[in-house]
């Protein structure tokens, strides 16, 4: 297959899971936050036992049902593609990152299952006990089932605890706790669910306040928009918490997706971070002499400090990662990619060289070839490299996108404040403004979730296992024109399941919760 047909085939490779996380990623976040704030309103109701409350938390949790049926779907097919388009990143790396995967299924989904049917159809068949610990449990296998995907996602993005076979061609995993709990993966776990937390509690401020617009159900929405302000803050302010660390392990594990979040070039000790910028479209090459900034203000110190803790440290920029010959923080001097590609260029050559030896069972000739492999195994993705300038991923899109999170978040903390000050000290259903602002809100929360995704996932480009793979290698052999009808397929299926899941979500809203029905019905 010539280079051309490989990049169109990387490309809309990339495009079509990209299409399906992003459809995914649209249940996923309201699935876990509401189903923390429904488990807490019948929390209030076990305690209480005030009926106002059984409705309130069955209104949500109609709402959580039928996002989580939809999630559930898009999910599916999101695994599927691991095995039909990415079939060499599924044989290179199958043994470990199969593994969360599988648990997820087996154990996490399973409890969702479980227990779920017993939190919608239980009310009158259980004790009320038992119902809470169902909600709260259905809650959980849904946040289990987060921690096991972002586990296989962050080893994607920080691959440990394993060790390459040469005589299999697969990386096996030698440490499933350091796969399972490594920093990355604890980091992006807590950032990714407490995201969803922010977005429930917007998405029930947003609901609520369309009702007080309606003067309809007032009593049931104030209450619902206090407890979803409140948690909504405190689930923003742990997010600001955890990205500060998910923004050190960049810097550390990453330096490259940091350097192209900040447009940063050429690294200084007490780098700035860039508050807001207008990136320069003339800037083309990496050494040259041309300002990347058309505008920027910037916070003096604060990249070095996000980076190693300390406001004069040094912060590498894009250049210095692609020249090498820094001194990193380990006190190692940086290689330069041009090394990197060398030494992965000899561990392919010593790895194919272990493989015609073992079949003619030539044991010395192993290993000789088997001691360069081994000296030159961390390096093993760069032999597939073949320009520098791969290396570095979309600049543009990484720094906007970063900001757009960013900004978001700010504007959340601000909003929560705003609402829990009128919704406590005020009547909130006289605040026509707010409603409308609450409203208008809802769809940010889904923009900021998928910003950060995005500079998940474009700012580890080219890499599909950060420095062990790169996407070019890890995709099937397949016909370009393949590919790219399947994807219009699912963009028109995913889309008519998002149309149709919306519009069931506001026919359920329109409806309301139940006033009369205090059975399981739904």
């Amino acid at each position: 297959m010539n280079e051309t047909i490989n990049l169109s085939l990387v490309d809309w490779s990339r495009g079509q899971f990209a299409l399906t996380a992003l459809y995914h990623w649209i249940f996923v976040p309201l699935t876990l936050g509401l189903a923390v704030i429904m488990a807490i309103m019948e929390t209030i109701y076990y305690k209480t036992g005030k009926e106002e409350w059984k409705r309130t938390a069955k209104f949500w949790m109609k709402l959580f049902g039928i996002n989580f049926a939809v999630g559930v779907a898009t999910g599916i097919i999101l695994e599927f593609q691991f095995g039909t388009n990415w079939s060499n990143y599924s044989w290179f790396v199958g043994d470990i990152f199969g593994a969360p995967l599988a648990i997820e299924a087996i154990l996490a989904f399973f409890m969702e299952a479980t227990f779920i049917a017993v939190m919608f159809f239980g009310w009158t068949k259980v004790s009320k006990g038992f119902h809470l610990a169902s909600t709260w449990l259905t809650g959980l296998g849904a946040t289990l089932s987060a921690w096991w995907i972002l586990v296989a996602n962050a080893w994607m993005q920080y691959p440990v605890g394993m060790r390459f076979n040469p005589a299999t061609a697969r990386n096996e995993m030698v440490d499933f706790f350091a796969v399972a709990f490594s920093p990355m993966a604890v980091g992006k776990f807590f950032h990714t669910v407490l995201n969803g937390w922010v977005l429930g509690s917007i998405f029930v401020v947003g609901v609520s306040c369309w009702f007080l617009l309606k003067k309809r159900n007032q009593q049931f929405a104030i209450s619902s928009i206090k407890i979803a302000a409140v948690f909504g803050l405190i689930s923003t302010l742990l997010v600001a918490y955890t990205g500060d660390h998910e923004g050190k392990m960049v810097a550390q594990k990453q330096p490259m997706k940091l350097a192209a979040m900040e447009a940063y070039y050429s690294g200084e000790n007490g780098a700035g971070l860039i508050a807001f910028g207008i990136l320069n479209p003339k800037k083309k090459e990496l050494n040259d002499t041309i300002n990347p900034f058309l505008f920027k203000i910037e916070i003096p110190q604060l990249l070095s400090l996000l980076a190693e803790r300390k406001m004069d440290a040094y912060v590498p920029g894009i250049n210095n990662i692609i020249d090498g010959g820094y001194t990193m923080s380990n006190g190692t001097v940086a290689l330069s990619a041009e090394q990197k590609m060398e030494k992965g260029t000899n561990a392919i050559h010593a790895f194919d060289g272990y493989r015609k030896a073992m079949a003619v069972n030539d044991t010395k000739a192993m290993d000789s070839t088997l001691t360069v492999l081994d000296a030159n195994v961390s390096c093993f993705g760069y032999g597939y490299i073949k320009d520098t300038n791969e290396l570095v991923p979309n600049i543009p899109l990484l720094f906007y996108t970063f900001r757009l999170m960013v900004y978001c978040g700010v504007y959340f903390i601000l909003f929560f404040l705003f609402v829990i000050i009128i919704a406590f000290k005020k009547d909130i259903a006289k605040s026509r403004w707010l409603q409308y602002v609450a409203i208008i809100t809802v769809p940010f929360g889904y923009l900021a979730g998928m910003a950060g995704w995005v500079v998940a996932e474009c700012g580890r480009q080219p890499w599909a296992i950060y420095d062990l793979l790169p996407t070019s290698a890890a995709i099937s052999r397949l016909d370009p024109s393949t590919v790219r009808i399947t994807f219009f397929i699912f963009l028109i299926l995913f889309t008519v399941m998002l149309i149709a899941g919306i519009r069931i979500m506001m026919n359920a809203i329109k409806k309301g919760p139940d006033t009369n029905d205090d059975g399981d019905s739904y």
